[in-house]
């Protein structure tokens, strides 16, 4: 959804607030897709977070099918209750995430290894809040301004 903006979704609940979901371990499973809509890797993912005033670590396990083991550790810092930037080692840049209402919403780029170097894609997360424990992601992937695929997460506390 192109025109999708943050703002939809102020008066909407259950609130998300990733303080509060992501405040102990949350487990989740997913997959990729390329640009031509085809799975192309299965995961699990395991999420820890460590929270403390406006600041907080988010540490992801990511297991794929094939056996690669991924480890990203976010450093979170929140501007207001809204309002955030994060940074990864394999960022490129801040990140920058808003979250209103149900819905939040992260826009970051990450240094990604392809057949022997690396390269930048560009990702535009959303999340929605389900239910107190249920969590579903929606990440598109592009690269010179072109989609080259999608990831789907499933969060459950």
């Amino acid at each position: 959804m192109p025109f999708e903006k943050i703002e939809n979704y102020k008066d909407k609940n259950p609130p998300l607030d990733i303080r509060n979901y992501f405040n102990s371990t949350v487990k989740a499973w997913g997959l990729i897709k390329n640009w031509r809509g085809q799975v192309f890797r299965r995961f699990n993912v395991e999420m820890k977070g460590i929270w403390k005033d406006q600041k907080g670590t988010l540490t992801e396990i990511f297991r794929f099918d094939d056996g690669e083991i991924q480890e990203r550790i976010w450093n979170v810092e929140f501007i207001d209750d809204h309002n955030f930037t994060a940074k990864a080692s394999d960022s490129v840049g801040k990140a920058y995430g808003q979250q209103r209402g149900f819905a939040l919403n992260m826009k970051y780029t990450l240094s990604v290894p392809l057949k022997g170097k690396n390269i930048s894609i560009k990702l535009d997360d959303w999340m929605y809040l389900l239910d107190e424990k249920r969590l579903m992601n929606i990440s598109t992937m592009k690269k010179f301004g072109l989609p080259v695929g999608k990831i789907f997460i499933y969060f459950e506390k």
